[in-house]
């Protein structure tokens, strides 16, 4: 079943996170996985939760999805991720 990747980012060091899409994306690809979606300018509508930014990626199955996050090659760029944004990650099945 499709798995989606939310990834909700607040970038607090625009300069060094450049580093770090050049970098991700072909990991990412390696999985299966590709962009559906770029999504910010957000209002909140209901509740307290406003994204900053949403990206939004699709892998074939969770466990492509999976094999990307804990993939070695994906740990040093994953720190670039760390040091410059705040992140929130979920993974969720398509119905």
């Amino acid at each position: 079943m499709t798995a989606y990747l939310f990834a909700d980012m607040d970038i607090h060091d625009p300069a060094g996170y450049a580093e770090y899409p050049p970098k991700v994306w072909p990991l990412i690809e390696q999985h299966g996985g590709r962009l559906t979606h770029r999504i910010s300018h957000f209002e909140s509508l209901e509740g307290d939760w406003l994204p900053a930014r949403m990206i939004i990626i699709e892998f074939p199955d969770k466990a492509a999805a999976r094999a990307f996050m804990d993939d070695p090659e994906y740990e040093p760029v994953k720190q670039i991720r760390f040091r410059t944004a705040h992140s929130r990650l979920a993974l969720g099945e398509g119905e």
